[in-house]
């Protein structure tokens, strides 16, 4: 920007001017021997609109210049990176670490509410040592568990790649390898990560980045207290052989007073009374998922009561943890109750429609071929009706006609015999 003497000099000591910016490791780069260059009053900041001092480098080798795009008085009043505007401790959007630390700090937006308090804020960063940050955030408490889970441990340099080449999208990059930037398929024009606007990241609002981050955090596993007030005693499982009583009392005592430990050495478990019940919700929200004892990873548990205890074993399909659990494909069904004494239960053996009609209809087979159809009167019937009772018996044989009885081993034909004639015998 123009510095001329004839130009409006205006408010020009709020002018930022500075030897270094404020950057965290990853817009630094891995090369800790940089150049930079430096242009004092380049840019108006994008959020204040004042001009500042703007430095430029290349963070690595093939990756993209980069610059400082906001001032440093507005990078402290956020304790955020001047590139990227991510905390400088965390690595986190501005919406995520305010929603974790539970701090609303709502900057002016108008022009003229905007340069007040940004003059109140730079008087209240002078009378600090500038390694602490200001306004509510510099009162809000230090740590957050959401945040610790959330923040990143090491640097991402990724994020320092080049822009994807149009050109190259388009098909018609004539570079090849010397062009500086990526050859690579652009993402979906539709995904929300490919619209972000560095205002939205500096106000904490509709920013898709912390979107995603916080919608993460509602899916992590948490361990709710029980609504019974009496209980005050947590499970500590995975055990093993090498930790031992005092190495549970010397982690759980800093939380509050104990009352009992009983360790379970079938189980490898533990159970670990306190006195009262808000040192136990201390101890449970300090060491849930994060407890490691003599380099074993140990899983907490709030304890039930006994009453629970008997209700929970009588629900199907639900875990320890309350969740339901998902069937299992090809396991048979569930069986149905066996019917109650004073219930007689119809002996329905081939699963027959009891609204289908009573009468039955019984076909006779026709003889194999070679033997005699039997005499009439002494085969089955061809239909017989069946009320609601059983077939009708077959008469005893002092009641069947007289006469000779025929056995079909008894056939003369079948047996391979031929009549004096020549032909079958006649009946």
């Amino acid at each position: 920007m123009a510095t001329s003497l004839g130009s409006n000099t205006y408010n020009r000591q709020n002018w930022e001017d500075a030897d270094f910016p404020i950057l965290c490791q990853t817009c630094l780069g891995e090369n800790p021997y940089i150049r930079m260059t430096k242009e004092k009053y380049g840019k108006e900041c994008k959020i204040c609109a004042r001009p500042f001092t703007v430095f430029r480098w290349c963070p690595g080798t093939r990756m993209r210049f980069k610059k400082t795009e906001v001032c440093q008085t507005c990078s402290k009043m956020k304790n955020v990176c001047q590139t990227c505007l991510l905390d400088l401790e965390y690595g986190l959007p501005i919406q995520v670490r305010d929603t974790g630390l539970s701090v609303k700090d709502e900057v002016p937006r108008s022009d003229v509410n905007k340069e007040y308090y940004t003059q109140n804020m730079e008087r209240e960063i002078a009378n600090t040592d500038g390694t602490r940050p200001v306004g509510q955030l510099g009162k809000a408490p230090s740590s957050s568990d959401m945040l610790l889970k959330l923040a990143r441990t090491t640097p991402y340099y990724k994020r320092n790649r080049p822009h994807i080449c149009s050109f190259w999208v388009k098909g018609e990059c004539k570079r090849g390898e010397e062009c500086p930037y990526r050859h690579e398929k652009p993402t979906d024009p539709d995904d929300p990560l490919a619209d972000q606007n560095i205002k939205d990241r500096y106000y904490g609002i509709n920013d898709p980045v912390a979107n995603k981050l916080l919608m993460r955090a509602s899916t992590m596993p948490r361990l709710d207290p029980p609504e019974d007030k009496s209980i005050s005693t947590l499970y500590i499982g995975g055990l093993g052989d090498t930790v031992t009583d005092g190495d549970l009392k010397s982690h759980f005592y800093q939380f509050g007073e104990i009352r009992t430990i009983t360790i379970v050495q079938r189980q490898q478990c533990a159970f670990i009374q306190f006195a009262t019940r808000q040192a136990a919700e201390m101890a449970a929200e300090k060491s849930f998922n994060k407890l490691i004892i003599n380099g074993r990873r140990l899983t907490v548990k709030w304890g039930r009561s006994q009453a629970a205890r008997g209700k929970d074993g009588a629900k199907d399909g639900v875990s320890e943890m309350g969740t339901p659990l998902d069937p299992v494909p090809g396991l048979p069904g569930a069986l149905p109750p066996p019917p109650s004494l004073d219930e007689e239960a119809p002996a329905n053996y081939f699963n027959l429609d009891p609204s289908s009609s009573s009468a039955i209809m019984n076909i006779a087979l026709p003889p194999p071929p070679g033997i005699n159809p039997p005499p009439p009167g002494y085969g089955p019937p061809m239909f017989h009706p069946m009320g609601h009772m059983a077939p009708p018996v077959p008469p005893p044989m002092t009641m069947r006609p007289p006469g000779t009885i025929h056995y079909p081993s008894q056939d003369p034909q079948r047996m391979g015999a031929h009549s004096a004639h020549g032909s079958r015998p006649t009946e």
